[in-house]
């Protein structure tokens, strides 16, 4: 039995990911957690957790728990860094300006290394910051959107 989760908290699970850490969903309790590479290197290889902190034995709990349950199917990771593709979210929303200048401008800009920080740089210039936040916000809403049907999650569009 899957419960309903809310949209916003997978959204907000894809977003808080990492290169070094993934999110999971729950499908039994609904909750979404974030486990880094470190923590579950300590859950595969650390017999004792009495060096840990208290918050960390939490978290390496629960990365237990993600990777005991390979069989049972009750962990699914979140759409990943790799899956939400932010470069090609931003080269669409290029794309999308009407004003000529601005969208070869930002099109331009995200070419090669530091493509991110140019991009945010000209979009504040640009005061077309707001347009992109939106754009963005509405792209991950259909990629999230996308996976929980796609896994047969009840979701509540909030």
């Amino acid at each position: 039995m899957s419960v309903h989760v809310k949209l916003s908290a997978i959204i907000d699970g894809m977003e808080i990911q990492s290169q070094e850490s993934s999110s999971y969903l729950n499908k039994k309790t609904g909750e979404i957690v974030t486990i880094n590479d470190e923590e579950f290197r300590a859950a595969e290889y650390d017999d004792s957790l009495e060096e840990h902190s208290e918050w960390e034995k939490e978290f390496i709990e629960k990365a237990r728990e993600i990777l005991e349950d390979k069989n049972e199917g009750n962990y699914l990771a979140l759409p990943s860094t790799f899956d939400i593709d932010e470069y090609s979210i931003m080269e669409r929303f290029c794309l999308s300006i009407e004003e000529k200048r601005i969208s070869e401008s930002l099109h331009y800009a995200i070419k090669g290394s530091g493509a991110f920080r140019r991009f945010k740089d000209l979009i504040h210039g640009f005061g077309v910051a707001e347009d992109w936040y939106r754009y963005r916000d509405e792209a991950l809403r259909k990629i999230g959107k996308d996976w929980c049907e796609a896994n047969n999650i009840e979701y509540t569009d909030d």
